[in-house]
């Protein structure tokens, strides 16, 4: 007989939350913990899934968890900077009695986040979301690999590079590394590898010199001295492909194609 047929109830409801940078942890709707797989199962009375539906078609399965913010689990400053974002999330059932008995309720991933009043709402979305996607690209006159994927293949050795910060002022972020060439990590990243920033990534608008300018300023305040990596950009546009990165034959995009404007050109406009 299943745990889930018995005459008293001794359900406990479990979350496995792993976060793309490998730290993973464990939440239960039991008033104790529960060591699960190994991992120790934190009790979160407040952590409550939405209704749970499963079935074998081929509709978009999504679902809410809702739960109170904690210092210990899951902050909110933490999912305000994003550290939760695409983290992969697993909720099952077991016996909170003994025993290996254990019934799998969904898995997926977080999508959007909403915080309010002490607490939050994820969004799981589970693996036939990945239908909802489009299944062609459209066709755009910029580039729609990204710099150093296999589409794009630009060999990225060499345009890595780590460097201390020296001084941020807001979105101005000065380093103690000048850069290769003019508006080298302009429309790329730049990673934190140190300080409270550590594991986030910030998108880079332009870069002069020894100045990185971001898209937004850092979640948290960085430190002086706090280890970064800077990786380079591109502007996506056929011109920079050619002559930056001799790469044109790899570009992905139709520069040259006519636009919706084409039946309304005339001769002298």
């Amino acid at each position: 007989m299943s745990f889930l047929d018995g005459p008293l109830s001794t359900v406990a409801l479990c979350w496995r939350l792993e976060r793309r940078d490998g730290i993973a942890i464990g939440l239960t709707s039991h008033d104790r913990d529960l060591v699960i797989d190994g991992l120790i199962h934190r009790a979160a009375p407040g952590m409550t899934p939405s209704a749970i539906k499963r079935s074998d078609g081929l509709d978009v399965d999504t679902m809410d968890v809702s739960g109170a913010l904690t210092g210990t689990a899951i902050s909110a400053r933490d999912l305000g900077a994003g550290r939760w974002d695409g983290a992969r999330v697993r909720l099952f059932a077991v016996d909170w009695a003994g025993g290996d008995a254990r019934v799998d309720l969904g898995e997926g991933t977080i999508g959007s986040v909403e915080t309010r009043d002490g607490a939050f709402t994820a969004e799981l979305r589970g693996a036939s979301a990945a239908l909802d996607r489009p299944a062609a690209e459209e066709t755009s006159a910029e580039c729609r690999a990204e710099l150093g994927d296999k589409r794009c293949r630009v060999a990225m050795a060499g345009r890595r590079r780590f460097a201390r910060m020296v001084s941020v002022a807001g979105q101005a972020v000065t380093v103690d590394a000048v850069e290769p060439n003019a508006n080298a990590y302009g429309g790329g990243l730049l990673r934190w590898f140190g300080g409270a920033n550590s594991g986030l990534e910030s998108a880079v608008a332009a870069s002069d010199g020894a100045v990185v300018m971001l898209r937004a300023e850092p979640v948290f305040t960085p430190t002086p001295g706090d280890l970064i990596e800077l990786v380079e950009g591109c502007d996506k546009s056929v011109a920079t492909c050619a002559a930056r990165f001799g790469n044109a034959l790899n570009f992905r995009g139709e520069p040259y194609l006519p636009g919706i404007d084409l039946l309304t050109r005339y001769p002298g406009a």
